[in-house]
């Protein structure tokens, strides 16, 4: 097995517009780069991982990648998520990549061991990888790397085992507690805060970013 995390990135000025109304609405690029850097760092520390390939148009992303040894393609078009994913996986691909892990950026809490568990379970086929509230995806682990084209978005946890099944593919649901947690709304961001309240080592520069906000969360 030869495996590649994919992960997709928008420019930091526009991540997070949900949070727009939120005391962290300032604060939204300096989060977006905090998140990365988190996730980039648990994500090397993940034995089981081969590759890691960040896909962005933002320019401070290239650099980001690079002090952690991850491949940057730029997305200048900033054409969307499950674009950006795909050609992530096309570069993993055509580099030996025989299975890949499609990741989120805004998962600090990741944790690298169950990554690789995920991995090292993975057979053929798909494994869905759903939000906290069991509808979205959070992540997708696919082998063969183009074995279906990720659809990100509402509902995406159903329409993703519904294109394995298209595609004639094994599909499965794969829970995976440290990826149950993205930063989208102002609930996700006090989850997100109350838990590196207890533990603020898990995600530091996400720790770190958050004890800017000017207003403490509810």
């Amino acid at each position: 097995m030869t495996a590649a995390a994919i992960v997709p990135i928008k420019r930091f000025g526009m991540a997070k517009s949900r949070l727009a109304g939120t005391s962290a609405a300032g604060l939204r690029p300096a989060l977006a780069e905090a998140m990365l850097t988190d996730v980039l760092d648990e994500l090397t520390r993940c034995a089981e991982l081969d590759r890691i390939v960040v896909v962005s148009g933002e320019p401070a992303v290239a650099r980001i990648a690079s002090d952690f040894g991850a491949d940057h393609i730029d997305d200048p078009a900033d054409a969307g998520h499950s674009e950006a994913a795909l050609a992530g996986v096309a570069h993993a691909e055509a580099l030996g990549a025989t299975v890949v892990a499609l990741l989120p950026g805004d998962c600090p809490l990741i944790r690298a061991t169950e990554i690789g568990a995920a991995l090292a379970a993975h057979g053929e086929g798909v494994a869905v990888i759903p939000d906290r509230h069991g509808t979205g995806t959070n992540g997708l682990i696919i082998s063969p790397p183009g074995a279906i084209s990720p659809a990100f978005g509402p509902g995406s946890r159903v329409r993703h085992l519904d294109l394995a099944a298209e595609a004639g593919v094994a599909a499965e649901v794969a829970e995976i507690p440290s990826l149950a947690l993205d930063l989208d709304t102002g609930d996700d961001l006090r989850e997100l805060a109350h838990a590196l309240a207890a533990d603020p080592a898990r995600a530091p520069a996400t720790a770190a970013a958050l004890a800017l906000l000017e207003e403490p969360l509810g």
